[in-house]
């Protein structure tokens, strides 16, 4: 026995390397080893901004999923790693430092707003991390910064397809409300500047907190000088208030709301106040109604059927914002190995990428991508939206 034992034991170590090299040289077996692609998510997953970062996260986390089904990127499987950052800019900086530094991220997708998402960029265009925001300020992309990209629609359209259609009902007197955050600050330089260009004279400019519970001084202010509409910007609660305070008040003018409420949230919030209401959007809320030759139509239809059929709930504009921050990451990292300026350089080049926001075209002097058509103008009727022509 013991000479067998002394016999078996050279041979089975024999085997078993044999056994270990013909397992690494099997292609099935060498894909599966490849190095996992860690991507880094930061949204406002619960806090004031909720409606935005809850979506989002979800968006990204199938997109995901739906990469690693389809056999990942080149053969590497991705990981999310998503942290909450409750719109709060100091909790996004500390992600951010918790992605770059121990998760060891290759890529970023967040944050859910533009406070948050200009308190990280200096730090990932130190690190030189691939970054693709989910916010709509002006400021993320204006001037251009190597590594930040943004997904959403910029207030310079957003701007312009309100003022198009107060051209189009020949309104010439408008007073504007804004948060008083970055995102107000960059709705409302947009809408001073394009002003004179659509023939509008601003009547007055007013302001509101973030979490202000009542607006009725501004609107006071507002009244007094006769405006023929009122343009508010900003992102919930602050315009579903406005919206209560105006009918509250008994003013009977067209108030618009930026692309920042462009979600049901925001009929929840507003209730029967939200009747009448007027703003731009990207075309989800409307996947529908658009014309079945619009290039958007079929990524839409998927994208609202895959995400309401797993979460059970409806989508929102926001969440498309991840969704195709993923799906643009995802391309950009073929033929990449992991490489961060590869990765970057390959999302400045994106050429008709057709997403949830629209059909992305970036550049070198354009890392948003996106042209006047990513927005249609909607009304808010019987708690629907409503399509304008």
């Amino acid at each position: 026995m013991l000479f067998v034992k002394k016999f078996r034991t050279p041979m089975m170590i024999l085997s078993v390397t044999i056994m270990a090299c013909l397992m690494f040289t099997q292609p099935g077996f060498a894909e599966s080893a490849k190095k996992t692609y860690k991507i880094g998510g930061i949204f406002a997953v619960t806090g004031p901004a909720s409606f935005l970062g809850d979506p989002e996260k979800k968006s990204m986390e199938m997109a995901v999923e739906q990469i690693n089904a389809a056999g990942g990127i080149d053969g590497h499987m991705l990981e999310a790693v998503i942290y909450d950052t409750e719109a709060d800019p100091s909790k996004a900086v500390m992600s951010v430092n918790k992605l770059i530094n121990r998760d060891n991220v290759i890529a970023i997708i967040g944050p859910s707003t533009t406070p948050a998402t200009l308190a990280v960029m200096p730090m990932v265009q130190k690190a030189e991390i691939p970054f693709i925001s989910c916010a709509a300020g002006n400021k993320i992309v204006q001037p251009i910064t190597p590594w930040v990209f943004k997904t959403a629609q910029s207030d310079i359209q957003a701007v312009a397809t309100i003022y198009n259609d107060l051209k189009a009902r020949k309104i010439k007197k408008i007073a504007i409300i804004s948060v008083d955050n970055a995102f107000g600050e960059s709705g409302k330089e947009q809408l001073l500047a394009q002003a004179e260009d659509f023939g509008l004279t601003v009547t007055k400019s007013e302001t509101f907190g973030a979490k202000d519970t009542d607006m009725t001084a501004q609107l006071t202010k507002i009244r007094q000088d006769d405006p023929e509409a009122i343009v508010c910007w900003g992102t919930n609660p602050g315009p579903a208030v406005l919206a209560k305070n105006i009918q509250q008040l008994g003013l009977d003018i067209p108030l618009y709301q930026s692309h920042g409420v462009a979600s049901p949230k925001f009929i929840e919030l507003a209730g029967s106040a939200a009747e009448g209401i007027m703003l731009p959007t990207g075309k989800i809320l409307v996947a529908g109604l658009i014309p079945d030759t619009d290039p958007q139509k079929e990524v839409l239809a998927a994208y609202i059927n895959d995400y309401e059929k797993k979460f059970n709930t409806a989508v929102s504009g926001f969440g498309g914002y991840a969704y195709d921050g993923m799906k643009i990451l995802a391309a950009a990292l073929k033929g990449s190995d992991g490489d961060k300026e590869k990765i970057r350089h390959a999302i400045e080049n994106t050429k008709n990428h057709v997403g949830i926001s629209g059909v992305f075209n970036f550049s070198e002097t354009d890392h948003n991508g996106l042209s006047p058509d990513a927005f249609v103008m909607v009304k808010i009727n019987d708690g629907n939206w409503e399509l304008l022509e």
